[in-house]
């Protein structure tokens, strides 16, 4: 049993829920390669680093010899995640969901051992199905449980259309555990819905429910919305090295743990030295730096990480900043936001311009970028701060 809980306690980290823990333990206990289960539309070519967080949860259980599907939603790109949308999604041609599939492909196995992996498209038994089976589908539900979905209920009381294909995506996307007969899917926390859809349409066809593992979002670069390509704020697997590194290294100091726990595969005790390196003192940039030579190295090799580390030393550490920079000491007061700190420090004429130049990523504190314009800061902060390319300032808080 020792073994077991050191296995549940692996699968379990970084997760925000399992349904039903329980369920998924005794299926561990079966000693059997479970069917573990990850669906992707392909409605864009690239996959980013929020992706990766339910990826390297695949890879965990691949690890441990379960048999691991990833499910291309080649269909049910053409229909539409209408997961957290305010509005219908406009559908895909083919050729653009078969394109992106591809690249789909070539990504994961950055992540992936192909060896070890079995690559499945949900047309191959939902084309199959035909009017006739999309009308029996439609029976299993009634629309009064689609509308207990939190993104449907609220654009129904806001006024807003909801398409009945989109109705039938979560139908579609549960059909897809039954024609595998999955033992457990993972999605983000934004799937519930169509990932608790899968065990309700397991159990109708008599087939042992589906356990359910959710994974956080990974917040973007913003600070604020999670990792999207439609929020422009991701990091994309196939970037080259040096832009990797720089968006990295541009995040906020606190969101970098949450990329720690979501991102790295360093062992948790050595992410909480960290943190306890930074409160003694370290500087945090010196941290974000080894997670971005991780994900870098993972992504390309360690020579590229290695260089991009270096290119970066040399663009923001070397020559970067002018030797006759201004230093002053600003009042902190209970805590000074970024775009007062830059008009304090006569970098910006006003806090709207200091949020406007914030907003688009001309703002560089010791030469990372801030993207957050809620950021404060605090009596101790001593930094360079930059606007755009020729206006320095060290700032120190008192």
């Amino acid at each position: 049993m020792a073994d077991l809980d050191q296995v549940l306690a692996e699968l379990k980290r970084g997760t925000d829920e399992i349904l039903v823990e329980s369920e998924l333990l005794e299926k561990l206990k079966e000693g059997r390669p479970l069917r573990i289960k990850l669906g992707a539309d392909p409605t864009a070519p690239d996959i980013h680093l929020g992706h990766t967080v339910i990826l390297n949860k695949l890879r965990a259980f691949q690890e441990l010899g379960h048999e691991v599907i990833f499910l291309i939603g080649d269909f049910t790109g053409m229909v539409g995640d209408p997961s957290g949308k305010n509005n219908t999604r406009p559908p895909l041609t083919r050729e653009d969901v078969l394109a992106n599939a591809e690249t789909y492909k070539e990504q994961v196995f950055k992540i992936l051992d192909p060896a070890k992996t079995r690559i499945e498209f949900n047309s191959s038994w939902l084309e199959p199905l035909g009017a006739a089976g999309m009308i029996r589908l439609g029976s299993k539900q009634t629309v009064a449980r689609m509308m207990e979905r939190d993104d449907f209920k609220k654009r129904y009381a806001a006024g807003q259309s909801i398409a009945i294909h989109e109705f039938m995506y979560p139908l579609l996307q549960g059909y897809d555990s039954v024609a595998l007969k999955a033992d457990v899917e993972l999605g983000g926390t934004d799937q519930k819905f169509n990932l608790l859809m899968g065990r309700e349409l397991q159990k109708a066809e008599g087939q042992k429910p589906q356990s359910v593992i959710m994974m956080p979002l990974l917040v973007g670069l913003d600070g604020v919305k999670k990792m999207s390509k439609s929020a422009h704020n991701y990091i994309g697997v196939s970037e080259p090295a040096n832009e990797m590194f720089g968006k990295i290294m541009s995040i906020s100091d606190d969101l970098m743990w949450s990329y720690f726990e979501l991102l790295s595969f360093r062992p948790l005790q050595e992410i909480a030295q960290f943190k306890e390196d930074v409160t003694n003192g370290q500087n945090p940039r010196d941290v974000k730096i080894a997670l971005a030579k991780e994900i870098i190295a993972r992504f390309h090799d360690q020579a590229q990480a290695d260089a991009a580390h270096q290119e970066f030393i040399n663009r923001f550490q070397k020559g970067a900043m002018p030797e006759d920079i201004d230093e002053l000491d600003l009042e902190a007061g209970e805590g000074l936001a970024i775009a007062n700190l830059l008009k304090n420090a006569g970098l910006v004429g006003s806090t709207s311009d200091g949020m406007r130049m914030v907003k688009q990523g001309a703002v560089k504190m010791d030469g990372e970028k801030l993207t957050d314009t809620r950021q404060v800061f605090e009596a101790g902060v001593s930094a360079v701060f930059q606007v755009g390319k020729r206006k320095f300032a060290k700032v120190t808080l008192v």
